[in-house]
């Protein structure tokens, strides 16, 4: 949820990062510095869970904070959750409550994405509740310059509610059985148990998933993939690029 990137050590580079994923990300900071708008560019890093797409924007976003003097404004969506006593469309263990019913998109689009578009005053709030969406957060109203690059990262980013208030969509693509593996390994030590984890990932988030990624074919409307399941070794491709992905 920070505003900026800082705090590297030297400038331009990424902690520990170097070779295929390091000119993945040099492509990815080169696309959004070539996006022409005349308002903050918004930057949708979309993907199912566990993909990777966290860790992603917060090295993109050093790599841009290196290459430019433009703010880089970094935002999760997760902190745009509605709270769970609002989530009553659905049962609260069900996949459609996950994918339709968990993040407030109307806020997202009136005290996000919409401000910083054209014509709007770019006045944004950066979250909403805490990451548990247990808890308000009284945030004050930011100012974005006109010419900010905002880097969100969240799943369901493209959903139609929001697919056309991105100004560059990139989408990090796991398998399910990769956002499997390491969802169990991420989640399980707040999910109580492995199992637990198993069973959450397989009733629910992934079933959710699926419905998104049948319904919009988020792979195919973002503008930049990347295939991560090999995050040392990431492939870039264009959605109108080249069989076998762009190569350095």
């Amino acid at each position: 949820m920070a505003e900026r990137a800082e705090g590297l050590e030297q400038p331009g580079q990424v902690r520990g990062m170097s070779g295929q994923r390091g000119w993945v990300l040099g492509e990815l900071a080169e696309a959004v510095l070539g996006v022409e708008v005349a308002h903050p560019v918004r930057v949708a890093v979309d993907g199912c869970s566990a993909a990777g797409k966290t860790t992603l924007a917060d090295e993109l976003a050093q790599v841009l904070q290196a290459r430019t003097d433009r703010a880089i404004i970094r935002i999760g969506i997760d902190y745009f959750k509605r709270a769970y006593e609002l989530r009553t469309a659905y049962p609260g263990d069900s996949p459609e409550s996950y994918y339709l019913d968990s993040w407030d998109n109307d806020a997202i689009r009136e005290r996000l994405l919409l401000p910083l578009g054209p014509g709007g005053d770019r006045r944004y709030v950066v979250a909403l509740r805490d990451s548990s969406s247990r808890t308000v957060l009284d945030l004050p109203v930011q100012f974005a310059a006109p010419d900010a690059v905002v880097l969100v990262d969240g799943a369901f980013l493209q959903r139609p509610e929001l697919l056309d208030l991105w100004d560059l969509r990139i989408y990090v693509h796991v398998g399910f059985d990769v956002v499997l593996r390491r969802g169990i390994a991420r989640d399980q030590a707040w999910m109580d148990s492995a199992e637990d984890a198993e069973r959450r990932y397989l009733s629910k988030y992934i079933p959710g998933e699926r419905l998104y990624v049948d319904q919009v074919r988020p792979r195919e409307r973002a503008q930049l993939v990347v295939d991560n399941e090999d995050p040392a070794r990431p492939v870039l491709t264009r959605r109108s690029g080249e069989p076998g992905g762009l190569r350095p």
